[in-house]
């Protein structure tokens, strides 16, 4: 019971293979942004319990849906699920978050926590006819008229970051800067 006699909201039942597991929410929950209510400077309790909230995120991340498609059973509103995983990104939370969990993968395999060396690669991708003119270009060496997604991962295939660009461009442009967002992230990376 919270101080004013009502209930805290119920973490709804896990079913889908998307929903954070008890061990994985143990891990999650404590990297996660202090609710404002706990902040010096206040704010209201939040009405959806947080692990809902990072279960719809990872429902639209894992099926690739529109937020409007967030499941009624999650119990929260699109739009709420939406503001979430926005102020966390525009904070940098998400980004410190995914790398506070590569630094424990990578202690837990024995390794050094910060990655010393990446491998780039990328992949031009057919776009759809929904995909706007705009944001699509055509790669004349694959002869794909669409997008170019940029990878760059550790030596264990461990992702550090993803970038998403017209298909037109040669790799070498968006690579110095996707390299440039990687030192700034990554000091410790040494560039050869």
């Amino acid at each position: 019971m919270t101080t004013n006699g009502a209930r805290p909201p119920a973490v709804r039942e896990r079913c889908y293979p998307s929903d954070t597991t008890d061990a994985a929410w143990a891990v999650l929950e404590p990297l996660l942004p202090v609710p404002a209510r706990e902040l010096p400077t206040g704010g209201r309790p939040e009405k959806h319990p947080r692990r809902n909230v990072v279960d719809a995120i990872r429902y639209v991340n894992d099926n690739g849906c529109k937020w409007r498609s967030v499941p009624v059973d999650f119990g929260i509103p699109w739009r709420t699920v939406c503001g979430f995983f926005q102020r966390w990104r525009a904070s940098g939370d998400l980004a410190r978050i995914h790398a506070e969990l590569h630094q424990l993968v990578r202690l837990h395999d024995g390794l050094n926590p910060n990655t010393v060396a990446v491998i780039l690669d990328s992949q031009s991708v057919k776009g759809a006819e929904t995909v706007g003119q705009d944001t699509r270009g055509f790669d004349g060496g694959k002869l794909i008229n669409g997008r170019k997604r940029h990878l760059a991962v550790d030596m264990r295939g461990m992702a550090l970051a993803v970038m998403v660009t017209k298909a037109s461009p040669h790799d070498s442009i968006p690579a110095r800067d996707q390299l440039f967002r990687l030192r700034l992230t990554h000091p410790e990376l040494a560039v050869a």
